[in-house]
């Protein structure tokens, strides 16, 4: 086992509460996420309040896109979101996922954080490859698209 941390940012044009309301829903995820591509017949289901502590987004799909659950479990209003993830399939994992959200004058630098503990086949692939390397792409990606999304609509 070893934990590990990936952590990546950008800078966009558009208020923080433009952004946090992109992050702090999960319905809106379905618009930047970068797995959301994964599975055309992807299963998604909703639960708990909209958005905000409690909120939770279920989702079970193809061998990619895997099968977890996500659940909002704090939120500081146009500066934070903190999300508990877990993974089902196709391995079994929980990681801790952090939005921050910090003024830059008219733009935002948004930086998205996970940590965890690499377990199983990752531990050992671990050592060799690192966690970053699986998911930073992804972080890119999907940054790439909030960014899209909040300065474009």
């Amino acid at each position: 086992m070893g934990a590990f941390t990936v952590v990546r940012s950008t800078v966009i044009t558009a208020p923080a509460a433009t952004v946090f309301g992109l992050i702090n829903n999960f319905h809106e995820w379905r618009h930047w996420s970068p797995w959301e591509g994964l599975d055309p017949a992807l299963e998604r289901e909703y639960s708990g309040p909209s958005d905000g502590p409690g909120a939770t987004y279920r989702w079970r799909g193809n061998r990619k896109a895997g099968a977890g659950r996500m659940t909002i479990a704090a939120a500081a209003p146009d500066s934070s979101v903190d999300v508990d993830l877990e993974f089902l399939k196709p391995m079994a994992a929980t990681n801790h996922v952090r939005f921050d959200i910090e003024p830059q004058g008219a733009s935002v630098l948004v930086t998205w954080t996970m940590t965890g503990e690499t377990t199983g086949f990752f531990a050992l692939v671990g050592k060799v490859i690192p966690m970053d390397r699986f998911v930073g792409k992804d972080f890119e990606k999907g940054l790439a698209a909030l960014k899209a999304r909040a300065e474009n609509g």
